[in-house]
């Protein structure tokens, strides 16, 4: 009799798992999300004021579209807050929260990673946990590093969006065979003098090529995942600045000056005046192909021992106005449909962050579908810094090089 009662058991106990695992995938209210409806309804009629970059026209289309649709599907209004540093967005809620203005913020939520994040977090400046909460967080695939970001540890503090990877872009036509390491970028600098370039730090793009060439040419990789401490940054960046002032004099204008962004190099790439081009989305070669800032000789390519990949996410202040319309929004910003847009070459082609594998045959193959100049080849995707080192990197970049 025990026997049969522990099988009835073990059978109903499968089948509320998969009832339950079935309900979160859907988004639906359960008994572990009961309070989700009160979000929901607390979240109607809430502006909410997303502070994202803005320089990418896919990326404000994109926004747009999922704003668009917060207002029809769940009556929250989003407005883009359009940026062009993060840093900036974390001094203005440190600022607000200092000087008192403790619920009614400018800030509700934010696209954030690294060491923003890391900032924000230490600075008590983030309302939550509430990430794992979202009805959503059921399709997100754990596999990737969405409990961490830069070596921290996010706690649901922040929500992932979307995944990136340094990426590399050439011409074919005109570059045929890229340098594939940091060595052989030296030598092809040399080679090809005055053709090319990279961002000023602290630009984004700028300082994450720093990083993977530290990366690259540090003799102790391992030490880049731990909080930064003066002997180890002495001891693991020599051979960075070694290498740095070797390649700045065959740069575009001497490494007196640099290139503005990637959006500039780009530009370069396409007229001619640089012979390679950098970003943080493997698929935004097909894109500029498909509206004709390249030409479609144009290819994506990376190291052979890999480029950092991170995930990004999106956060909501402590002292936001708009909290439950902000994770309603990031929860729409989770789903299937959302996610399979977002990665779609031809809107966005930002990389998901959700198990594919969880997904409805044609989300997946929307998911992995490819372009022509898009990130082809199968490139190992390294870990970023501990967020630490980044304060660290641009400092010291523009203590040597930034006057020049």
């Amino acid at each position: 009799l025990n026997s049969k009662i522990n099988h009835y058991l073990e059978f109903y106990s499968m089948k509320f798992s998969r009832f339950a695992a079935m309900a979160l995938t859907l988004g639906v209210a359960t008994g572990a999300n009961a309070d989700w409806s009160q979000i929901q309804n607390e979240a109607k009629g809430q502006t909410v004021y997303f502070n994202a970059w803005g320089g990418g026209d896919a990326i404000n289309a994109y926004i747009a579209w999922a704003a668009q649709e917060a207002k029809s599907r769940y009556g929250v209004e989003v407005r883009h807050v359009k940026i062009t540093d993060a840093a900036e967005v974390v001094k203005r809620v440190q600022t607000e929260v200092s000087a008192g203005r403790k619920t009614d913020g400018s800030v509700d939520l934010m696209w954030v990673n690294g060491e923003n994040f890391r900032n924000l977090k230490n600075g008590g400046l983030l309302f939550g946990p509430w990430a794992q909460n979202l009805p959503n967080w059921g399709l997100v695939d754990l596999n990737k590093p969405v409990r961490t970001d830069f070596s921290v540890p996010t706690e649901g503090f922040e929500a992932p969006w979307g995944t990136a990877q340094l990426t590399f872009i050439a011409d074919s036509a005109k570059t045929p065979t890229p340098p594939r390491s940091a060595a052989q970028l030296l030598a092809f600098a040399k080679a090809n003098s005055g053709r090319v370039s990279y961002p000023k730090p602290p630009d984004f793009h700028g300082t994450t090529f720093v990083k993977q060439l530290l990366i690259d040419l540090t003799p102790n990789p391992v030490v880049l995942q731990q909080t930064v401490t003066p002997a180890a940054f002495a001891s693991a960046t020599q051979p960075l600045w070694a290498y740095l002032d070797q390649l700045h004099p065959s740069l575009w204008r001497g490494g007196k000056t640099f290139a503005a962004s990637a959006a500039e190099m780009h530009r370069m790439l396409g007229d001619g005046e640089l012979k390679l081009s950098i970003t943080f989305n493997p698929n935004e070669a097909a894109n500029l192909i498909a509206s004709k800032q390249l030409p479609a000789t144009a290819y994506s390519f990376g190291f052979g021992g890999g480029t950092i990949g991170n995930v990004h996410f999106v956060a909501i202040p402590v002292n936001a106005r708009a909290k439950a319309g902000s994770q309603v929004f990031a929860n729409f910003l989770l789903s299937a449909e959302a996610q399979t847009r977002k990665a779609d070459i031809s809107v966005w082609g930002d990389g998901t962050v959700l198990d594919v594998a969880k997904l409805p045959a044609a989300a997946q193959a929307t998911m992995r579908k490819t372009a022509a100049g898009a990130l082809a080849e199968a490139v190992p995707t390294l870990p970023e810094p501990h967020a630490s080192w980044v304060e660290a990197l641009e400092a010291e970049w523009l203590k040597r090089y930034g006057a020049r």
